[in-house]
């Protein structure tokens, strides 16, 4: 069985430390070989090698793939680059966006496989640049939006393609205090997912406080929001600011909701008496121990490469989530009006770690 050579840029929580991160993941997996890392704090690299027994480190990413020619590579900075916390632009002229720039030198670099943390861009101009460099060098994408990759959601995945509560019409994420850019990117992707990845079509949303203002198309934090958005299947969802990461899928039959970030679940199905009550048949969906989702993610770039299939998390998908989370402050720009996708502003920044 082949090994693919992994390694890593900005090591620090989900390229090093983390009991997720990527540097973890590669010592549970019999595909992967962790062979490199890059960080701009000598004290990382340090650390890395220390801890992952791994002395190939480079304070320069180019460097790292010029001399290793990984078959993946792991985009783990900030969004921006900047140290944490980091969580605030430092001048209204930056528009760091480490994720995009990394992506996109290592597609043009040859990389065969990517690894890019979430969200990719914080830019559709940029998103689009790894989407055309990808294109270009055929390199293949999953991204970190890791609930797609917990194997506990498949079973609802599964339920819901069946048919088992009919067609889908509505779709519900119950999602706290979420900010736009950093977490909200999670809740539509995972909506995405439940769906079977129709593709979002317009969205529209709001962002907090309500009297936000977007002053020279570009926001120096990442806000808190609300969002409606419309798949190309005719799906509408909406984000409700409460509960713990719950996912409902409506549809004409019954429902399902995914709760406590899928660790459980409930279906509930109406029954075939006729009655003038409503009754429902309502059942747990058993819940078992998943894999680690950095692992699942990893493995599935690669079993996508062999078999030159798209991945789970494919080009397209992260591109049109990426947009539909920018379409989402492009709305409040205008407004709260609907904005089709692709969104015209492209050079939309709005800023997250």
């Amino acid at each position: 069985m082949q090994k693919y050579r992994v390694a890593v840029v900005g090591l620090g929580r989900m390229g090093s430390t983390l009991d997720i991160s990527i540097a973890a993941a590669c010592q549970f997996s019999d595909r992967l070989e962790l062979v490199a890392g890059a960080e701009t704090i000598p004290e990382r690299r340090a650390a890395f090698t220390e801890n992952w027994g791994v002395d190939s480190v480079y304070e320069h990413y180019v460097e790292m793939i010029e001399k290793e020619s990984p078959d993946i590579v792991a985009v783990c900075t900030t969004a921006t680059g900047l140290p944490k916390p980091g969580n605030r632009a430092p001048s209204r002229d930056f528009r760091g966006d480490s994720h995009a720039e990394v992506a996109t030198a290592a597609a043009k670099a040859g990389v065969p496989m990517l690894y890019v943390e979430k969200a990719v861009a914080c830019s559709m101009e940029a998103a689009d640049g790894i989407r055309d460099a990808c294109e270009k060098s055929g390199t293949i994408i999953n991204s970190g939006v890791l609930m797609r990759f917990d194997t506990q959601f498949e079973f609802i995945r599964d339920a819901i393609n069946r048919g088992d509560i009919g067609q889908p019409t509505h779709a519900v994420a119950y999602t706290a205090s979420n900010t736009l850019m950093h977490m909200h990117i999670h809740s539509i992707d995972m909506l995405s997912y439940l769906l079977g990845d129709p593709g979002v079509v317009a969205a529209r949303g709001e962002l907090l406080p309500r009297g936000l203002v977007i002053e020279d198309n570009r926001l120096d934090e990442d806000p808190r929001a609300t969002y409606h958005i419309r798949f190309e299947n005719g799906v509408e969802a909406w984000s409700i600011p409460a509960g713990s990461r719950d996912f409902e899928i409506i549809g004409s039959e019954g429902t399902i909701r995914s709760m406590s970030q899928g660790r459980a679940a409930i279906f509930r199905k109406s029954d075939d008496r006729q009655d003038p009550q409503p009754h429902f048949l309502e059942t747990m969906i058993p819940t078992s121990e998943a894999p680690m989702t950095t692992v699942v993610c990893l493995e599935d770039l690669i079993d996508a490469y062999e078999n030159k299939r798209p991945p789970r998390g494919d080009l397209g998908i992260v591109h049109n989530i990426t947009e539909a989370c920018l379409a989402i402050g492009e709305s409040h720009r205008l407004g709260g009006a609907w904005v089709d996708l692709p969104i015209d502003n492209r050079d939309l920044y709005i800023f997250h770690v």
